[in-house]
């Protein structure tokens, strides 16, 4: 049986103070690289097999936008694979390619040298993007772009131009290296029409040079070599054409791995990193030198990284550090976290590029780290953060601006002495959907021995939020989720479909220890089929309250339901979660409401479902189930001896989810 968290987005993440940290960690595949090998197998000639896929929000706009082209993608065997074509056949379309910038900017080539009727768009940020230097630059080569908003701005308009290569193509490089990458990737197809090469010089001095040799290692390994004169000139050949390479493994994200390795260099570790190493060919992975400039021990493998370091929680300290991150801006963010942790002031240089990401992360990680009680001093293209001693550390909450980075490295904040909460962690999902779950695994970890994981029950009576609350309560945390009261509506199920009525505990006995169930995150299963609507039916309801009565139902369900307390942590809810299953549980919640109150609820509920209810029906079966509930013989209802009530009648969802994350802050270990 396995338990998983709920999908939607929350609100916030609440993060109690850390200690320590370990384990393996594989990472998802490459940002960087799995967009761009989408469009150069969308570009070549055969089917190419892509495993190791990013499955992430700006991976699927990329792969939304290659369908609406025409283009034919499937998922086989654990791999996309992508049959590629030199001209694609919809020469019409409307994309929108949310916050995506490896997504926008070579697709705005691509599109634009190819010649159509295309506007591509984005979120309200990605319209706030420059992307002027490469319009300017597909101009001069004869590229008909339009922007329907701001000049140098998305969205834009692509029509049917007439390619001119006869002379260079210039692009600025000082503001993003994406507009050179967009230029590089799309190149050859300019090239195979004009039957002449094509020269892109650089104007300028030229950032995130790692990225380039990223984009010149891919479309070498898709057969096209760029002749490079230095970082000033390049040149794609007239025979430039792309061929599909087969199958083609990507690697994992090395910028995500720079959280680990942080983790690692604060958290002791040992944390072993997978799916990226010394054979990367992703510049990120320099950032491995960064936290061993600040102490940290990393061992290098060719598909992983080992690092481990100072347990900060227990008085240790990284070396400061005053260094230039032009060429790792993207990891160069988890350094300036680690910032508050060193033995002096550290200085991030040449990080201008910061200004025009996924929001201005200069003055973002200014404004969050001053929030945890930093002094932070930032100029045009420079950060620097002043090392927090544990008095002076502020409980915060932290906001992201839809930043997926941002929720990330501040994650390290964690091990200081207070509590942080992320808001909106959801937008990890642009890169990384699966992170903070794998955050928790590793400070876990230490307590997957002797020591049990923490638990938070909520027990109370029917209709009294106690599902809701415990739901957002561990999504908040990152931890498990436990519905005891699904248990016993699946067991009432299984009882109503053998065609009995509760009457008979041998047989509902029976039903709940063969129970054949799976918890996923929009869905329960009960022997493959979703059964989460039918489990909330009235009449499945009322029985599950006569059968939770018999004392060998409620011990046959006993053991499935201790079998969720695990790492980093659960929240159980039920009636007797406090009292019977888990009295241990360092932090109790009886919550409860006014019985009319939890009928006009629940009648909302069944009526927002579309099922017909009655109100007065309601509340006498709620009063019903109440004292059958509390006078029952065996675990009767009732509020466990250390529990802290909390009345939700006139209370807010998010009023009283911040309530128990207080109390748990509060009460709870680290």
């Amino acid at each position: 049986m396995t338990t998983t968290g709920a999908d939607a987005r929350e609100p916030f993440l609440r993060l109690a103070p850390a200690a320590h940290a370990r384990g393996a960690v594989t990472l998802p595949g490459s940002k960087s690289i799995s967009n761009r090998a989408l469009l150069l197998a969308a570009l070549a000639e055969g089917t190419t097999g892509l495993e190791g896929l990013l499955d992430s929000d700006d991976t699927r706009v990329m792969r939304a936008a290659l369908r609406a082209l025409g283009l034919d993608l499937r998922q086989d065997e654990g791999r996309v694979c992508l049959e590629g074509a030199a001209d694609w056949p919809q020469k019409r379309a409307d994309l929108f390619l949310g916050n995506a910038g490896t997504a926008f900017r070579p697709l705005t080539a691509a599109l634009a040298m190819m010649g159509g009727d295309y506007r591509l768009s984005g979120v309200p940020r990605m319209h706030e993007r420059p992307i002027g230097d490469l319009v300017d630059a597909l101009r001069s080569l004869g590229c008909e772009i339009a922007y329907e908003g701001r000049e140098g701005y998305p969205p834009l308009r692509i029509g049917r131009g007439r390619l001119d290569v006869s002379r260079p193509v210039r692009v600025r490089g000082a503001v993003s290296s994406q507009f050179l990458t967009a230029l590089l990737m799309a190149a050859p197809i300019a090239a195979r029409r004009a039957g002449r090469d094509v020269v892109i010089e650089l104007d300028g001095p030229l950032i995130s040079k790692p990225y380039i040799l990223i984009t010149l290692n891919l479309v070498e390994r898709f057969g096209v070599c760029v002749r490079r004169e230095g970082w000033q000139r390049f040149i794609i050949p007239a025979e430039a054409r792309y061929r599909a390479p087969g199958r083609y493994r990507i690697e994992g994200d090395a910028s995500s791995a720079s959280y680990f390795l942080g983790l690692g260099a604060i958290a002791g570790g040992p944390v072993r990193i997978e799916g990226v190493g010394g054979d990367s060919i992703q510049g990120d992975v320099a950032f491995a030198e960064v936290v061993e400039a600040m102490g940290a021990r990393v061992e290098r493998e060719a598909d992983a990284l080992v690092v481990s370091g100072r347990a900060v929680a227990d008085g240790g300290r990284l070396r400061a550090f005053d260094r230039d991150f032009n060429l790792i801006p993207d990891a160069a963010m988890t350094a300036a976290v680690l910032a508050l942790y060193a033995d002096g002031p550290c200085r991030l240089r040449n990080i201008a590029s910061w200004r025009v990401k996924e929001t201005d992360r200069i003055a973002a990680m200014h404004a969050e780290l001053a929030r945890l009680g930093a002094r932070v001093e930032s100029d045009a293209d420079s950060l620097t953060v002043h090392p927090l001693p544990a008095g002076d550390w502020r409980a915060a909450e932290i906001r992201t601006y839809d930043d997926h980075r941002m929720a990330m490295c501040f994650s390290l904040a964690a091990f200081g002495p207070v509590p942080v909460t992320i808001l909106d962690p959801g937008c990890v999902s642009k890169t990384y959907p699966g992170y903070f779950k794998d955050f928790h695994r590793l400070l876990g970890v230490e307590r997957g021995g002797a020591a049990p994981a923490p638990v938070i029950t909520i027990d109370g009576p029917t209709a009294s939020g106690k599902g809701t609350i415990a739901q957002k309560v561990a999504q908040a945390l990152g931890w498990h989720v436990l519905d005891s009261g699904a248990l016993y509506r699946l067991t009432a199920l299984a009882v109503l479909r053998e065609g009995g009525d509760g009457a008979d505990e041998a047989q509902a006995a029976r039903l709940a220890r063969s129970l054949d169930i799976r918890f996923e995150p929009d869905a329960i299963l009960m022997g493959g089929e979703d059964v989460s609507a039918l489990i909330r039916q009235e009449e499945v309801g009322n029985l599950a309250s006569r059968v939770a009565a018999w004392p060998a139902v409620r011990e046959a369900l006993l053991a499935c339901q201790r079998a969720f307390r695990q790492a980093p942590g659960l929240v159980g809810d039920g009636r007797d979660m406090g009292t019977v299953v888990f009295p241990d549980a360092p932090l109790k919640i009886f919550l409860d409401a006014d019985v009319e109150v939890r009928a006009q609820r629940r009648y909302k509920q069944l009526k927002d479902k579309g099922f017909s209810a009655n109100l007065d029906d309601l509340l006498q079966d709620l009063r019903a189930r109440d004292a059958r509930d509390r006078g029952r013989a065996h675990a009767p209802l009732v509020a466990a001896a250390d529990a802290v009530t909390v009345d939700s009648s006139h209370q807010g969802i998010d009023d009283v989810v911040r309530q128990v994350l207080d109390l748990w802050s509060a009460r709870g270990p680290a």
